[in-house]
């Protein structure tokens, strides 16, 4: 008896068993930190800051390059403006009363008038 007790048993325990052993196949999905949305919205905000990035050293590189032709073109008319006072000065040595009737007497020419006058130019425009 002992034996059919046990297979009954066994026969109630497998019909059963097999209902509680399915097993539903569960999908898990990690959750990201991130969304999605959040991933396009930084990635457009990364794009930005790049190119703003580029556009001010862009910028900088220019401006630069600007001041440096200014502080040439700066030094080109110091240096000009030194010529021009060396050149006045010596327009004014070279134009005195005493040299210009020097360098007549040399020649042979004979002053009539013993007053020599600075001429001076008027320009009319």
């Amino acid at each position: 008896m002992t034996e059919n007790l046990a297979r009954s048993w066994e026969q109630s325990y497998t019909s059963t068993r097999p209902e509680q052993d399915k097993q539903t196949v569960v999908k898990v999905r990690k959750k990201s930190w991130i969304t999605k949305g959040e991933k396009v919205l930084y990635s457009a905000v990364a794009v930005l800051l790049v190119a703003a990035c580029i556009y001010v050293v862009s910028f900088a590189s220019s401006t630069d390059t600007l001041n440096r032709e200014v502080e040439s073109l700066e030094k080109t008319v110091q240096h000009q403006e030194v010529v021009n006072k060396g050149l006045v000065y010596e327009k004014k040595q070279l134009s005195r009363p005493e040299r210009i009737t020097r360098i007549a007497k040399e020649n042979g020419l004979k002053i009539q008038d013993a007053k020599v006058k600075q001429a001076t130019a008027y320009h009319n425009n």
